[in-house]
């Protein structure tokens, strides 16, 4: 069975699963209205809104937190979830990372730890993203995934939005921009996994 909350390491980010005391360094991160203005919840930087988040994201049992390997401050985060998958998928996303640092290698490298690490037990990996959320969905096309013909409605703070689906599956990863990210990854110490570092 996969672990929905693996520790994954790269040399730019560590994804660690997220724990209830992360929130007010979460919180602290996700407190800024333009990292929402392009997203479908442009409220979720306000408190209860991004609260609904994190409480969630804690109950579906996949959410991890992004942090920089030499700080170790969090940078963001992101999860693994099956509620919207299908036999043989997994999807990977609710995914956001602060301002500064967008535009660089954390976000490709985050979906390629992620994907990576899923495509060992499922077919392929979805990401959901919200119809008119151009930023999103130019990211993750240029990290290979495909367009399919599925749509989501999903209820979100500000009301109903409609998702499009895009996928990556075995073949496309191994031929794709992520594979070289997934082959840098680094070990993990197991010692450190069980004390929650």
């Amino acid at each position: 069975m996969l672990d929905l909350q693996p520790t994954l390491v790269h040399p730019l980010v560590r994804l660690r699963p997220a724990r209830a005391d992360d929130w007010p360094a979460l919180f602290a991160a996700a407190n800024d209205p333009g990292i929402w203005a392009g997203h479908p919840a442009q409220d979720r930087w306000q408190e209860p809104v991004f609260r609904a988040f994190f409480e969630d994201g804690l109950a579906s049992g996949g959410m991890l937190v992004a942090q920089d390997p030499a700080s170790d401050a969090i940078i963001g985060a992101s999860r693994f979830d099956s509620g919207r998958a299908k036999s043989g998928e997994l999807e990977v996303g609710w995914t956001f990372l602060i301002r500064d640092r967008w535009g660089g290698r954390i976000n490709p490298v985050m979906k390629a730890l992620m994907t990576g690490h899923a495509l060992a037990a499922v077919d392929r990996v979805i990401f959901l993203i919200g119809e008119t959320n151009i930023r999103s969905r130019t990211a993750i096309e240029r990290v290979g995934a495909a367009l399919t013909d599925r749509v989501v409605e999903a209820l979100l703070s500000t009301g109903p939005v409609t998702h499009v689906v895009y996928a990556i599956d075995r073949a496309g990863f191994a031929a794709g921009p992520l594979a070289p990210l997934w082959a840098q990854r680094l070990a993990v110490d197991i010692a450190s996994k069980d004390q929650g570092q």
